[in-house]
């Protein structure tokens, strides 16, 4: 599992383009929530059980460091701010957002697929 930090507003156009060639996730994450550590904890356990999703590319999100990104995502995507939160993106729409232990491992698996 390889999580490419989401830092920059110019990344999300970036994130967009590659969203038209492969899927892309958004995990926002608050690292001052225990709740979000679960979340994020339980994807990356599931991530590691199953190999079927390769194709998925990986975007982390620290929204403490970087609230204007998550404002930016939430209006960019039409989304409301969550945290912690997923978004699954293809072609540069989102096709998948939850949120706390709602985010489901296996409904973005099929999402992907």
């Amino acid at each position: 599992m390889k999580w490419y930090n989401l830092t920059d507003i110019q990344q999300l156009e970036t994130i967009k383009e590659e969203s038209a060639g492969q899927p892309v996730a958004i995990f926002k994450h608050s690292t001052r929530c225990s709740i979000s550590a679960t979340a994020l904890d339980r994807f990356e356990r599931n991530w590691a059980k199953n190999q079927d999703i390769k194709d998925l590319k990986l975007y982390y999100l620290d929204l403490i460091s970087h609230r204007d990104i998550s404002n930016k995502i939430a209006s960019e995507f039409e989304v409301e701010h969550e945290s912690p939160q997923i978004l699954l993106l293809k072609n540069g729409e989102v096709v998948y957002n939850e949120s706390h232990y709602g985010i489901d491992f296996n409904e973005i698996l099929s999402k992907v697929q």
